[in-house]
């Protein structure tokens, strides 16, 4: 097989600016404060953030986007998975109509709990867990007629979390999963590891680093997740505690040729600017940058 250098497909996400889905989260910067960002540091694609943050027509999507010369990755949907399949499978739909109408790829599905943010997480009946596993796949089955992918985010606060739960999805589902770094480390998961053990099964990445004093606050029940966001849980590529170059050159050497996200979950207090989140992800998107140039090329 021939060697060649395939560029690292690096994209942005609006959570990095502090843009979140949970009630009461921080403050969220305008679209086009944040579009603006990504487009000044060279990010040339984005996820959609949550649900109304961007317009929910595709073709206002996409012009907005082509405005700042974005291209669109897709976006995460976290819906109850474990009880009433059809709500989940509509909610699908129509987030997968818009992503695909603005050229999206792929669906990030989180299995949520039902209940709001993710510090709470009750444990779910075996019936749950099967009905979780049958809607996962109805969603994947529906993303493919819409020429998308639907990926499983493991995810902290959500019904696979924990390393057992991981491991249990990839024997019981046939989604992939959206490898995210910090959210597999706090529920227990080695993401590097995951990543040799199961390379044909990752099908969409999410880059975040982690400070492990932060990450043990929350494992020692001192934090929630919130809270530890908030206290500097993530820090930017290369200078926390996860080795990131190491999960790089795995993905690279078995030829992961989809996205990279930089997508470090950030909170705004009131009257937060723009300033701090874009010094963070300009010195994230330089370490991965440096990365990909130093990486061996891919065999295709």
């Amino acid at each position: 097989m021939a060697e060649l250098l395939y560029p690292m497909r690096i994209a942005g996400a609006p959570i990095s600016w502090g843009v979140c889905e949970v009630p009461g989260w921080g403050r969220a910067l305008d679209p086009r404060i944040v579009l603006a960002e990504m487009a000044a540091l060279g990010i040339t694609a984005t996820e959609c953030g949550p649900p109304g943050y961007l317009p929910c027509d595709p073709i206002a999507l996409g012009d907005l986007l082509d405005e700042y010369g974005m291209a669109m990755v897709g976006g995460f949907l976290a819906t109850v998975l474990h009880r009433e399949p059809e709500r989940a499978v509509d909610a699908a739909r129509s987030t997968l109509a818009r992503f695909a109408g603005a050229g999206g790829q792929v669906l990030v599905l989180a299995a949520a709990t039902g209940l709001g943010g993710y510090d709470v997480r009750p444990a779910l009946t075996g019936p749950e867990w099967r009905t979780l596993i049958t809607t996962a796949s109805a969603v994947g089955d529906l993303a493919a007629e819409y020429g998308m992918r639907a990926v499983l985010h493991p995810h902290v606060g959500t019904h696979i979390e924990t390393e057992d739960e991981v491991e249990r999805f990839l024997a019981d589902a046939d989604l992939d999963l959206c490898l995210d770094t910090g959210h597999l480390l706090i529920g227990g998961t080695d993401p590097v590891r995951l990543a040799r053990l199961h390379p044909d099964r990752i099908g969409h990445i999410h880059l975040k680093d982690v400070r492990a004093r932060v990450l043990h606050e929350i494992r020692a029940g001192r934090m929630e997740y919130s809270e530890a966001v908030r206290n500097g849980l993530y820090a930017p590529l290369g200078a926390g505690d996860i080795d990131i170059a190491a999960l790089v050159r795995e993905m690279r050497a078995v030829g992961y040729r989809g996205w990279y996200v930089i997508e470090q979950d950030t909170a705004l207090l009131a009257g937060g600017s723009a300033e701090s989140p874009s010094r963070d992800a300009a010195r994230s998107l330089r370490y991965l940058v440096e990365i990909g140039a130093a990486a061996k090329p891919m065999r295709i």
